[in-house]
């Protein structure tokens, strides 16, 4: 199967890599259709990729998902393009705690054979980048470092200098040497970078920018050569169903209510493609606007976002709020991730002012003392909407919030998980609420970890309809 790819990846964060790959994409969308992907959980940066392209970015994660999933992901989403274009995450050999190769931009470049870009920041360098890149080229046997963008690059002879070095000492092609420009100024706020959803014209705009601002320094025939040169790629076996969906598949269809504006838009494309594939209709609605829930939702799905950002305005919507606490109080399944729970807590406190939310779990959340992020092991303290009890799953945190926590004291209520940080040997508290057709929590699965999650989500909405017909 010939898939032209690339990663793109840096010695570290801040390197300018995010801007350079949605440009590139813009660039090379000009000719044909691409299809761009991010490593690691990240649900900005695949926005910004999709707006470049006009094609939904995935996550390839290679701590979360099982390498034959990946190798999936990537064969599936790739097999209508010309060209793949895969971002990295912080730095090339940057993954999970000490080990280079595991969720880390390396790791999924080796599995799918895959020529590696480097994206340098060069605003301080000489000579020293060629060291940089030859340490990053001899570290891991297997990988190829196929060239080089130097960015940031200084006036008058910075550009000579530093193409002078790089092919005398590290023998790495340069692709491209790009000054310090404003238009490549990511759009960002107080909880980071502004997402696509929150002004997709804005979005568009500097994407656009961004590609004609670099169209005259990068030597598009060059890069596009690298990837048309990678090998052939074998992909792995089709999917099958965890499970025999056709009890899913009822007429008519599971209709899962999905919150998406600007407090709600982290969700994993794959996520949501899998809740399709096991039998759902998914309709949007949004907490900020709409009154009502989509007529005949069997089941609901509030992903992350920033809630947190728009408290006043969702709080304000008390039709919806008075509606979801109903639809949780009368069994509808409901799932909610990140700023999903902030949505279904008590409410949120923001400098002395409280904000009432849907209210069905217990405690407040506000603003913590710092960022919580990283990996997460977590096993059901209890069947849930998704697993069973003690089943091993893999997630992510990244929050800036924090929550009370649940009551353990009320009857039919417990914390959802055993969480780990890390591996499930890393060090371990409970997090979540847990009741019979409501579970939420700050950790972000990625349903393609196990198709039974999907479709165990899908069974319970279907459950839940039949019973109320009868």
């Amino acid at each position: 199967m010939r898939i032209p790819r690339i990663l793109i990846s840096a010695p570290g964060s801040g390197s300018g890599k995010s801007v350079i790959t949605s440009a590139l994409a813009a660039l090379f969308s000009e000719r044909f259709p691409v299809q761009c992907f991010k490593v690691g959980p990240d649900f900005i940066d695949p926005m910004y990729h999709a707006s470049a392209t006009g094609r939904p970015s995935r996550n390839l994660d290679s701590w979360i998902l099982p390498a034959e999933t990946n190798r999936r992901i990537f064969a599936s989403a790739s097999s209508s393009a010309s060209l793949s274009i895969i971002e990295g995450v912080m730095g090339l050999f940057d993954g999970f705690a000490d080990d280079p190769m595991r969720g880390s931009p390396a790791s999924i470049a080796r599995l799918l054979d895959c020529p590696v870009v480097i994206v340098l920041d060069c605003a301080k360098l000489s000579s020293t980048a060629a060291a940089i890149l030859k340490g990053l080229d001899t570290f891991e046997p297997g990988l190829r470092i196929a060239g080089v963008v130097c960015n940031r690059v200084g006036k008058t002879n910075h550009a000579a200098w530093l193409r002078s070095a790089i092919d005398t000492y590290a023998k790495i092609p340069v692709l491209g040497c790009v000054p310090r420009l404003d238009a490549l100024n990511l759009p960002e706020r107080k909880l980071g970078l502004r997402t696509v959803v929150e002004d997709p014209d804005a979005a568009r705009a500097f994407v656009a920018e961004s590609a004609s601002a670099l169209r005259e320094y990068l030597d598009l025939e060059k890069i596009f050569a690298i990837a048309d040169a990678a090998p052939d790629f074998s992909p792995p076996p089709t999917l099958v169903p965890a499970k025999d969906t056709d009890q899913n598949r009822r007429e008519p269809p599971v209709r899962i209510a999905v919150a998406r504006d600007e407090a709600f838009c982290f969700y994993y494309r794959d996520n949501l493609d899998a809740l399709e594939r096991a039998g759902a209709v998914l309709v949007e609605f949004s907490p900020l606007r709409d009154a009502r829930l989509p007529e005949g939702t069997d089941g609901i799905l509030l992903g992350g976002g920033f809630p947190e950002r728009y408290a006043r305005r969702l709080s304000a919507n008390t039709a919806l709020l008075a509606e979801l606490r109903a639809r949780c109080a009368d069994g509808t399944p409901v799932y909610a991730e990140g700023g999903g729970l902030i949505y279904l807590s008590q409410g949120f406190e923001d400098e002395g002012t409280f904000f009432p939310f849907v209210g069905t779990i217990d405690g407040r959340c506000r603003m913590g003392t710092g960022l919580k992020m990283g990996y997460r092991s977590v096993r059901p303290l209890g069947d849930t909407l998704l697993a069973e009890k003690g089943r091993l799953l893999r997630g992510h945190e990244f929050h800036y919030s924090e929550w009370d926590g649940a009551d353990e004291s009320r009857a039919g209520v417990s914390p959802a998980y055993e969480r780990h940080v890390g591996d499930p040997d890393g060090p371990v508290s409970t997090e979540g609420w847990r009741s019979a057709n409501v579970l939420a929590s700050y950790v972000h699965l990625h349903f393609q970890q196990d198709p039974s999650l999907a479709e165990t989500f899908i069974l319970k909405c279907a459950q839940r309809r039949a019973s109320v017909a009868a």
